[in-house]
């Protein structure tokens, strides 16, 4: 049954035991989810720009459409760059 849970086989099953493998797999879930909320806000901050770009009656609204591009791009380098950051600490941690 723990060989089903693992998707790669870099834990050693006699080191750690089936919580601690449960463990890690909630960590990588977790990992994951956060990053789709950053990916998340950054379409909404996005499609709010591009909103704000189009309609014209918001066209004196200009200037916080280009902010809130930008702050869905930086959103989105930070979600990824957290993304890569905490997975590669839970593999260097759990090998």
């Amino acid at each position: 049954m723990i060989k089903k849970i693992l998707t790669r086989k870099t834990i050693d099953e006699n080191k750690v035991g089936r919580n601690d493998i449960l463990a890690i797999e909630r960590t990588k879930l977790a990992n994951e989810r956060t990053f789709l909320a950053y990916f998340r806000t950054c379409i909404v901050f996005t499609s709010s720009a591009f909103v704000i770009l189009k309609v014209e009656f918001l066209q004196n609204l200009r200037f916080l459409s280009y902010t809130l591009l930008a702050v869905a791009t930086v959103l989105l380098l930070i979600g990824g760059i957290r993304f890569i950051y905490v997975r590669r600490k839970i593999r260097k941690y759990y090998r």
